[in-house]
């Protein structure tokens, strides 16, 4: 029978299986709503000078704003994605991306600092378990040779998605108030909800209707046991060090992406909307080294976890070097470079972190190892990487505050050292599973 749209063969062992342009349809869907959900996160960032000078904030009360939605995310992306596995993961990625773009449309109508508050802790808890519940929806539709770059390529949209935010709300921001911001934000998120809604069949995509058409599917959405996936989550001291290693890197993520925009207000004087700009193509800088780091590790590391940690550890300590030497040189031009290459590397340990997790876990439960990393990188990393940095930029300044950061890659690189020296016997368990 003649196929309508353009098909890409592949092989799964020894079938052939074809990703057919329904599977395209999706993951751009899936992509553009994991845009909007950076989009609604980071937006915040480029209006904190306009809420500051409106509400009186200090910086503290500021960075919590952006940490509680990263906390939310941490703390319900486990249970939200064990509940999407048992009720339909197209049915849960509906819901949550309704609940996070409406309350970024309450963010923009709060009054009051409890109020947005609140509204925050919403899109977190919209946003918990997108990113798992959203890959492993592609990797069941594409086999499993393309899996890798599916999911680099998906992950780096979250990067990707804040440089929108950041950019796009700062000129909102500029222009109408820092409310439009999010209302703009909102209205895109609705809209593609609504589309994916449309698009988006659960028999086609979870179903066997899905079989038919050539889409590989999983038996994830079979009843678990908690107990038993809890201990194959932790079952060895090299997969906790991934788990702890990655989340205290995305520390200096969390600092960055939240007072990036700040930082270029306060100490190179640059308006609202050209701080977001700026502050836009830094976060493009670490949406293009996370593929990049990934695909270095994937040539370097191919047959050698190990060298994949170690590779992992380099990025890490690169990123905290370099943006160490930038707060040595007084503001201008080469500090501004510096600080955009230790952006390349901030995130470089995603595509290692997540190829360690897949295979010190059995493959029935990828996606609840992806969400449990999803929860590392957020209570570790982003969550406090944000409120931490704003508490301290109280007491010493922002740009002191921000000086402290790359001791957090320090840090990673200890803990994903001492999983390299437990490596051998935890993959020889994760082998024989």
């Amino acid at each position: 029978m003649a196929v309508n749209m353009q098909e890409t063969a592949c092989y799964d062992g020894e079938r052939p299986q074809r990703i057919r342009g329904y599977a395209w349809v999706i993951f751009a869907l899936t992509f553009g709503l994991l845009l909007s959900d950076y989009m609604s996160r980071q937006v915040l960032s480029a209006v904190f000078p306009q809420i500051k000078a409106d509400w009186g904030l200090s910086d503290a009360r500021l960075g919590a704003l952006s940490g509680i939605v990263s906390l939310a995310v941490g703390v319900l992306a486990f249970p939200i994605s064990l509940a999407a596995d048992r009720w339909g993961r197209v049915r849960s990625v509906t819901i949550m991306a309704a609940i996070w773009s409406i309350a970024t449309l309450l963010c923009g109508l709060s009054h009051n600092y409890f109020t947005l508050l609140s509204a925050r802790f919403l899109v977190g808890v919209g946003e918990a378990a997108y990113a798992s519940v959203g890959m492993a929806i592609l990797i069941s539709m594409f086999p499993a040779r393309h899996t890798s770059t599916v999911a680099g390529t998906f992950f780096a949209g979250g990067m990707i998605g804040s440089v929108m935010g950041i950019g796009f709300g700062g000129s909102l921001a500029s222009h109408f108030g820092w409310r439009s911001a999010f209302v703009g934000m909102a209205v895109f998120g609705i809209a593609l909800t609504v589309l994916y809604m449309m698009v988006a069949s659960p028999a086609r995509i979870e179903g066997e209707k899905g079989q038919s058409t050539g889409i590989r599917q999983t038996k994830s959405l079979a009843p678990v046991r908690v107990r038993q996936v809890l201990r194959d989550l932790f079952s060895s001291p090299a997969l906790i060090c991934v788990y702890i290693g990655s989340g205290l890197q995305l520390f200096i993520s969390g600092g960055l992406l939240a007072w990036l925009p700040s930082f270029l207000n306060r100490v190179y004087d640059m308006p609202l909307s050209k701080a977001g700009g700026v502050a836009a193509i830094f976060v493009l800088c670490g949406a293009c080294g996370m593929p990049l780091c990934g695909a270095l590790s994937d040539r370097l590391g191919r047959d050698s976890p190990r060298r994949k940690m170690l590779l992992a550890i380099t990025f890490n300590l690169t990123c905290g070097a370099l943006l160490f030497a930038a707060f040595q040189f007084p503001a201008g031009s080469a500090q501004l470079t510096l600080i955009a290459l230790a952006m390349f590397f901030s995130a470089g340990v995603m595509g290692p972190a997540g190829t360690m997790v897949a295979n010190l876990t059995p493959k029935a439960i990828h996606s609840t190892a992806m969400a449990t990393l999803a929860l590392a990188l957020n209570i570790l990393g982003l969550a406090p990487g944000s409120v931490v940095t704003g508490a301290l930029a109280d007491r010493l300044g922002l740009a002191p505050a921000l000086q402290l950061l790359p001791l957090a890659s320090v840090a990673s690189a200890v803990v994903l050292l001492i999983g390299v020296r437990h490596l051998r016997g935890a993959r020889d368990r994760g082998a024989s599973s």
